[in-house]
């Protein structure tokens, strides 16, 4: 389990950072259509205020316009999801992730030398009493 936290931290951190672009370039989007449905509403009500068939053109474009309104809030509810459900959390458990490898990371350093240093002693005094039993 170490290992594949250890290996799999990297493609995590990508995954999280190109989850965040994402969200920025939709944000971007969200803004620039906006703008768009608001001058596309303004020529709307500008037909609609007209006499004659215009009129009812104007109508129309009011209604296709409302549509994409809504097409623009679900794509602003998605891109808070995103942000919200995915990608913040995700890096709280990046950061969970890495604290926990670097503590095992220690503790495994810890372990070994202290283990090391056990079997040195004990090849030590595995030799002296080879030697001791050579003499008596």
């Amino acid at each position: 389990l170490y290992c594949i936290e250890k290996i799999s931290y990297p493609v995590w951190e990508d995954f999280s950072a190109k989850a965040t672009k994402l969200h920025s370039q939709l944000r971007t989007t969200i803004l620039a259509a906006v703008a768009f449905l608001d001058a596309f509403q303004k020529v709307a009500d500008m037909a609609t205020n007209s006499r004659g068939a215009t009129r009812d053109i104007g109508s129309a474009l009011t209604r296709m316009c409302m549509r994409h309104r809504s097409i623009e809030a679900k794509l602003r509810h998605f891109t808070n999801a995103l942000m919200e459900g995915l990608v913040t959390p995700l890096q709280d458990r990046i950061e969970e992730w890495k604290k926990t490898a670097n503590q095992l990371d220690k503790d495994h350093a810890k372990e070994y030398k202290r283990s090391r240093q056990e079997i040195k002693r004990k090849s030590l005094d595995t030799i002296k009493l080879q030697k001791k039993a050579r003499k008596g």
